[in-house]
């Protein structure tokens, strides 16, 4: 496969700048993995679509309030930092803006010093290595001085920073929220559990992947950033329970695919586990852990588009996304939804 497989033109106009005012109210675009049938849907119309005894698997990763903006201690220029993922002793991954600005040695003071990070190490890719220093509690300072760290296409400001949250985060830790989960509201989980369905949990934090485009036209050279997952005992024995009983199990998002594919192909199965995942998801990969995936629309030549792709197949994904455009579905972050299944 190539890059270029994976293009396509989108109408800036079709991207979502701000979330509807009632999350539930987002459009769905049903696709038939089999038949390749659309229907065009209301998002609360998914839990028609699910069973008893099936598996719906949600990331319950919380987004940290993490693009700061401070200032060079030695020459006041202004800088962006970015937390992508706490290593130890506040030691932290980042990316600075403009990088050009930093050396190693450099101090960065936010809120007018309650914060100061210490750039350690710079890499090639443009991530480095900071210390932070503090007084008092790390959540606290970040929750005071930083915003949510919206993706680039989004130019508005984000009035109510929650809105980029899942109803059902609480694992704090990611870089960027798991936006497929941002339709549902504790009314549908609630009337989702009351039909019988299971809702199991787990957590990856989203990291510098979501923000590394694909470089290589040769899908093979990329390599993608490793992000740190969890899968509980309870979610493991649910997973596998659905497999026996022939139930279903669909996927809320590509990172709770990531997290689903990565452990049954290390073990066969489903089994509780911490650690870290870099699967790459792309077309001929055959899923063996999900049988339908719940997912936003996605960027042009993105890992994202590609691993929805390996579902159905990247012509069908394609001809569907023109079709959402013609409809003028809502993309990307705070847009529209898609069910991949079969029925």
């Amino acid at each position: 496969m190539k890059l270029s497989d994976f293009d396509y033109d989108l109408p800036e106009k079709l991207i979502a700048q701000t979330p509807l005012l009632e999350r539930e109210t987002s459009r769905l675009l049903v696709l038939n993995k089999d038949t390749k049938e659309i229907k065009h849907q209301k998002f609360t119309d998914m839990i028609n679509y699910l069973k008893r005894g099936d598996s719906l698997v949600l990331n319950d990763t919380r987004v940290l309030p993490a693009r700061l903006f401070g200032i060079k201690t030695d020459t006041f220029a202004k800088i962006e930092i970015l937390l992508l993922e706490q290593l130890e002793n506040d030691k932290w991954e980042v990316l600075f803006k403009p990088a050009k600005k930093i050396y190693i040695g450099t101090t960065i003071s936010f809120g007018d010093g309650k914060l100061e990070a210490v750039c350690l190490e710079k890499f090639e890719d443009g991530t480095a290595i900071i210390q932070l220093k503090y007084t008092g509690i790390l959540m606290e300072i970040l929750n005071e001085l930083g915003e949510m760290p919206l993706p680039p296409y989004i130019t508005e400001t984000l009035s109510d920073q929650e809105r980029y949250q899942t109803v059902y985060a609480k694992a704090v830790g990611s870089a960027a929220a798991p936006t497929a989960g941002l339709h549902f509201t504790e009314s549908l989980l609630t009337q989702i559990k009351n039909k019988g369905i299971n809702l199991v949990f787990i957590t990856l934090h989203v990291g510098l992947g979501t923000f590394r485009p694909v470089m290589n036209e040769d899908l093979t050279e990329h390599n993608m950033h490793a992000e740190y997952y969890i899968m509980n005992e309870k979610s493991a024995e649910i997973l596998n329970q659905t497999k026996e009983n022939n139930k279903r199990i669909f996927a809320v998002g590509t990172t709770s695919t990531r997290v689903l594919e990565s452990n049954i192909n290390e073990h066969g199965y489903f089994k509780a586990k911490s650690g870290w995942t870099d699967i790459f998801i792309y077309p001929p990969y055959k899923y063996k852990a999900i049988d339908g995936l719940i997912t936003n629309f996605h960027l042009p030549k993105s890992t994202l588009l590609m691993l929805i792709s390996a579902l159905v197949d990247q012509d069908t994904i394609l001809s569907t996304y023109q079709e959402a455009i013609n409809e003028e579905y809502r993309f990307f972050s705070f847009g529209d939804a898609m069910f991949i299944l079969s029925e």
